[in-house]
């Protein structure tokens, strides 16, 4: 599964995101969602969350 659809992702998931400040290398951070931070239903690159330690980033993979 993917990070784009809202409905995949749900507080408590454990998730690779990519933070803001890794966009050009592409390294991702492993963590477990706290918020869910994006409205929408869908976004093409990735649904914006908050992880328990605080760092927020768009989802890329689900674990």
């Amino acid at each position: 599964m993917n990070g784009q659809n809202r409905a995949n992702v749900k507080i408590g998931t454990k998730v690779k995101i990519i933070l803001k400040a890794d966009q050009k290398t592409g390294k991702l951070t492993e963590g477990t969602v706290e918020k869910i931070l994006t409205n929408s239903a869908f976004h093409p690159h990735g649904i914006k969350v908050m992880l328990t330690d605080g760092q927020v980033g768009r989802v890329q993979e689900l674990i």
